[in-house]
């Protein structure tokens, strides 16, 4: 075994505590990790020089390692593996000599992060531009990019999305006539909701041509165009004031740096006696990093918070948290019913772009899946209003169906 492999082989010692793990490294020497528990995951290094990536930067090593078959995996149990190694990182932790890279990423992070406007829309280009039949692939009907809500275990995906919105709809305490700012609206689906459903006036604005294009779209097949309007462009351009701010998903892509600058423009935007709910993906630990795979691949310039973090950005910008609510399983049940679907479809994938991200897709799905499920992280929705008295005193309203157009006009 070269120095590559042998630290490869110390740190799978360190770190491999529960369950067992097999690897057989390219020169056909076997070694077994674990205390033999579970079901055998089993990894084998095709790639010479994958132990020396995975050593310089474990994140990149293993997700370009999956991508590129510098490895692969017994009855590719991704989702085995997965669970595994993150499992074990969160109880065990890195080996001594990862932690200067740990430490590295920490202090560089605020410039990783920074992501002024002409940056901002670069970075959700890189995701959200992709071709919309790939998200036709695992999405739901009404494109839901973002945490569905389990209400009962059983409920379809489809389900669960519609319940999502109905009880952020709760948390706005939304009327008809009210004037709301979505911000970071993707194709459309929760401004279609609150202008259909319940009777309010939506303008949303996300920084991708393709959802703009697709939202204006539905807004104009729906009939709605009085009552919604889409806009390309950044929410720190925006003007005006609005009975209610909705932000669903968008969070996660602002950046530490940028984190008192958005709850400023919450603030200013939201008009005395409104309301705001803010949901996004965040970790249940103390402040950190973004793997750097998924900055590379998937979302560069994102970085999903700490509750500490967003709370100190809310209480210096005069906001109040009004209701804070953590999800913790819904976006790993999300996460599984997306990763069935494409699955399902993978070959229709494979003919959209190409093998290599295909795997790289199925990598993302897999590992967000279990990183809800074993390393912390979570879903935070906070509501925010200008003053302690903007929101009943009792939580008792968001367990009552509200009043929504359809049904206020039927009453009449």
């Amino acid at each position: 075994m070269n120095v590559w492999d042998l630290l490869v082989d110390r740190m799978a010692r360190y770190m491999v505590r529960t369950g067992t793990l097999e690897i057989t490294y390219a020169d056909g020497r076997q070694r077994r990790y674990g205390d033999g528990t579970g079901t055998l995951v089993a990894m084998t290094v095709h790639d010479p020089g994958l132990t020396r990536k995975i050593i310089r930067n474990p994140d990149l090593g293993i997700g370009e390692g999956y991508m590129d078959q510098g490895f692969t995996l017994k009855d590719d149990d991704l989702t085995g593996f997965l669970a595994l190694l993150l499992y074990n990182v969160a109880h065990s932790g890195m080996p001594w000599f990862e932690k200067p890279l740990s430490l590295w990423k920490y202090l560089s992070r605020r410039l990783a992060q920074f992501n002024p406007m002409g940056r901002a829309q670069e970075n959700v280009a890189h995701h959200y531009d992709l071709s919309g039949d790939l998200y036709d692939l695992f999405l739901d009907k009404d494109r839901q990019y973002s945490c569905a809500y389990f209400a009962r275990p059983d409920m379809t995906l489809d389900a669960a999305q519609e319940a999502k919105k109905a009880l952020i709809a709760r948390k706005l305490r939304i009327g008809p006539g009210m004037t709301v700012l979505d911000i970071g609206c993707g194709w459309g689906g929760m401004a279609l909701t609150l202008a259909r459903d319940y009777g309010a006036k939506v303008v949303g604005v996300t920084l991708s041509t393709q959802q703009h294009a697709y939202a204006t779209e539905r807004v104009r097949a729906a009939g709605l165009a009085d009552r919604i309007d889409i806009r390309l462009c950044d929410y720190r351009a925006v003007a005006g004031s609005f009975d209610r701010i909705v932000s669903v998903g968008m969070f996660e892509h602002v950046g530490a740096p940028h984190f008192r600058e958005y709850f400023h423009h919450v603030e200013k935007l939201l008009k005395p006696g409104g309301v705001a709910l803010i949901h996004f993906i965040g970790r249940a630990s103390a402040p950190g990093t973004t793997s750097d795979w998924i900055t590379k691949y998937i979302f560069p310039g994102g970085y999903c918070p700490a509750m500490s973090e967003v709370s100190a950005a809310v209480e210096h910008e005069n906001l109040v948290i009004a209701d804070l609510e953590v999800w913790r399983i819904h976006y790993a049940e999300t996460l599984r019913h997306w990763l069935t679907r494409f699955e399902a479809r993978i070959d229709d994938a494979r003919a959209l772009y190409d093998e290599r991200f295909t795997r790289m897709w199925r990598f993302y799905l897999i590992s967000s899946e279990m990183a809800f499920r074993h390393a912390g992280q979570v879903v935070f929705q906070y509501q925010l209003c200008h003053e302690v008295g903007d929101v009943p005193l009792t939580r008792d309203y968001l367990y009552a169906a509200p009043l929504t157009e359809k049904a206020r006009m039927a009453a009449e």
